[in-house]
């Protein structure tokens, strides 16, 4: 099913600490919310290839909230770190608006990045887009060791196609 909307209309913006990719998508803020406050939303719209599963997620409704994403970094070719678990904690989240998530494991704190979604309607059946990763709070020591970001631009993209689409079929 086509979501009716061009995926060249995606527009990406990147500094020396943070990475955002915007489009529209033909759905309201709260249905678009929907989808990307579930962790398994993020699995189904995953551009990376990086998602592997959300075990035990629940829709997320809280700063604090934490979810567990089982990931395969192959995808991205950079460092052979195979199958890995992660476990994210919310930071940011008003409902239809924004949801945002810092990274880290049961073994290691987080490192300083964040990951979200923020959400501008544009109507009532059409939501401005923004999927972002920021790093200005990684230490020098993060900074070197990775490459940032850690996901490119292109794959972000991919991902808000596809949430473009999910969004559409579930209509």
């Amino acid at each position: 099913m086509s979501d009716g909307s061009n995926p060249s209309d995606v527009s990406s913006e990147l500094t020396d600490s943070r990475l955002s990719v915007t489009r529209r998508v033909p759905a309201s803020a709260a249905r678009v919310f929907a989808v990307v406050s579930d962790p398994k939303g993020h699995v189904d719209i995953d551009g990376s290839g990086m998602l592997v599963t959300a075990p035990d997620a629940k829709p997320l409704q809280q700063v604090g909230d934490t979810f567990a994403m089982d990931m395969d970094r192959e995808p991205l070719g950079d460092v052979p770190l195979g199958k890995y678990k992660v476990l994210n904690t919310v930071t940011k989240i008003v409902p239809d608006v924004e949801i945002q998530w810092n990274v880290g494991s049961a073994e290691h704190r987080p490192i300083g990045h964040v990951y979200g979604y923020l959400l501008e309607p544009v109507g009532d059946n059409e939501t401005q887009v923004t999927n972002y990763c920021d790093w200005s709070d990684v230490s020098d020591k993060w900074r070197a060791r990775i490459s940032w970001p850690v996901v490119p631009a292109s794959m972000m993209s991919k991902s808000l196609d596809r949430l473009a689409q999910v969004v559409a079929d579930r209509s």
